[in-house]
């Protein structure tokens, strides 16, 4: 079984996001959506909230898995069974980013491998931080997250 990991904070999952889980799931036979604790980024969402969200956005694909971790990518993937690690490129910015993590995570686990996608290009410019800030101001983000995101930032952001 051909399995990928695609490691994010997800904070919040995006609709750039779910069109990469999407388009993965054509390619392997399992595709776990790992989101990490990231507690140095100081999340918006719990990871508790932030799986269950996308439990419930891609709840539409069998062949997805999620969970939330907070150790090693590395370990996480040898744990999972998985062959690598997908990762999106929405711009060339991002490309030096991943490229250093890539080499990293090879230099931990010289079997991992690193697959990029690039996302639909009428999603490329869609970033969590972005959309989060939209929300923070008030601003409509319907088109850039799911309805069940779009509630749950509307909810975080009343408080």
């Amino acid at each position: 079984m051909r399995t990928v990991v695609y490691p994010g904070t997800f904070d919040p999952l995006t609709n750039g996001h779910i069109d990469l889980v999407e388009r993965a799931c054509r390619l392997f036979d399992k595709v776990i959506v790992a989101i990490a604790a990231s507690t140095k980024k100081n999340p918006l969402f719990t990871l508790e909230e932030r799986v269950k969200l996308t439990e419930d956005v891609l709840a539409h694909l069998p062949n997805v898995e999620i969970c939330g971790f907070d150790i090693l990518l590395a370990d996480l993937v040898k744990q999972k069974n998985a062959q690598g690690v997908l990762r999106g490129l929405r711009a060339v910015s991002d490309f030096e980013y991943e490229f250093q993590l890539a080499n990293m995570n090879r230099a931990l686990a010289p079997e991992m491998e690193s697959l990029f996608l690039t996302p639909s290009e009428h999603l490329s410019y869609i970033s969590s931080s972005l959309v989060r800030e939209i929300a923070s101001l008030g601003g409509d983000v319907s088109q850039f997250v799911h309805p069940l995101v779009k509630e749950a930032l509307a909810e975080r952001y009343k408080k």
